[in-house]
């Protein structure tokens, strides 16, 4: 049976934490899912499909990633692409107590049980997050240490 896992997010923007949070989790899955959910009533700075083209244009060599969208249950979303694992990555002790109720939810979710599998962050990479990169952004400082380099190059190029 092949190990696939979805890993979802919103990913406004893709950080290098998510980043190698995939690139490890490739020894572990056959196929992983980039599944960027839509959520109507969240604003974003980057449109979903300036996110999506960034994240396939960074894995468009690894053919075990695909990126994909999605507007239902994570675990609705999992069943229908035949995963039955989610990633998640893990900074901190908040993250850890978040992602626990998170993964017992869905465990609980139908039938179709539905495993969440958690890497943790590497120690460097703790203090990155989306909210803070988009702070960055709004005054137009320099993110390149933060997101991956085809990302950086595009927001400073093109949003600042």
């Amino acid at each position: 049976m092949e190990r696939k896992a979805v890993f979802p997010g919103s990913f406004d923007p893709f950080t290098i934490g998510h980043e190698i949070i995939v690139r490890r989790a490739i020894e572990l899955f056959d196929h992983i899912i980039i599944s960027i959910g839509i959520n109507m009533e969240k604003s974003h700075l980057f449109p979903l499909e300036v996110r999506k083209k960034w994240i396939e244009e960074l894995f468009a060599d690894e053919p075990k990633i695909s990126v994909k969208t999605y507007n239902m249950l994570t675990v609705d979303f999992c069943r229908q692409q035949g995963a039955r694992f989610i990633l998640r990555g893990l900074r901190t002790s908040a993250d850890f107590e978040y992602e626990r109720v998170i993964g017992q939810i869905n465990r609980q979710l139908g039938e179709f049980k539905i495993e969440t599998v958690y890497l943790l962050t590497l120690p460097e990479h703790t203090y990155i997050s989306s909210t803070f990169v988009r702070e960055v952004i709004k005054y137009k400082g320099d993110i390149s240490k933060f997101v991956p380099q085809n990302i950086a190059q595009d927001i400073m190029q093109n949003w600042y």
